[in-house]
């Protein structure tokens, strides 16, 4: 049982031998086609395959593991970051929700300072209010009374003119 041996990666190899003098004959090429009689010129046996799809394997199949292990801790690792990403964001944007809130006290404090100075001056406008109703009220009691004066001072002036007009004497 024999391993074949792979060629170098760098070289490929046109024919059975690389070292081949211009006038020499390339045994098992032709010059059609590169697969023209391919299964003739070959005479594969099984185990021969099996050999070599075998050592193909043993050759390329730890190194296919150990890339889909690290493929795999790529991804769990990818996911561990997302969720903490996800996380930060949240942190992230409760921090600005905070903020937001923040400033929301800040401007109920400034409408509630302008309610207390609206309030003060509304209170102030009913005093002054009340106060000119007050003064309203007696002015109108006032010249009510004045009014009143002047009728009976009208009356007593009608009375009293009414007496000194001359009345006619009563023949008795």
């Amino acid at each position: 049982m024999s391993v074949p041996v792979s060629p170098p990666p760098d070289r490929v190899l046109t024919g059975p031998s690389d070292t081949l003098e211009a006038d020499e004959p390339t045994l098992g090429l032709s010059d059609t086609s590169p697969d023209e009689g391919l299964i003739e010129d070959f005479a594969v046996e099984d185990k021969a395959v099996e050999h070599l799809v075998g050592g193909l394997l043993s050759h390329y199949l730890p190194d296919l593991q150990r890339s889909k292990q690290a493929l795999q801790e790529l991804t769990q690792n990818q996911v561990v970051l997302l969720d903490t990403l996800e996380q930060e964001i949240s942190k992230f944007k409760e921090c600005h929700s905070m903020l937001d809130i923040n400033a929301l006290f800040t401007e109920a404090k400034h409408y509630h300072a302008k309610l207390v100075d609206i309030r003060k001056e509304m209170l102030t406008l009913h005093e002054k209010t009340s106060k000119l109703k007050k003064r309203a009220l007696k002015l109108q009691q006032k010249r009510q009374k004045e009014e009143l004066e002047k009728e009976q001072q009208r009356e007593k002036e009608f009375e009293r003119e009414k007496q000194l007009t001359a009345k006619p004497a009563k023949r008795t």
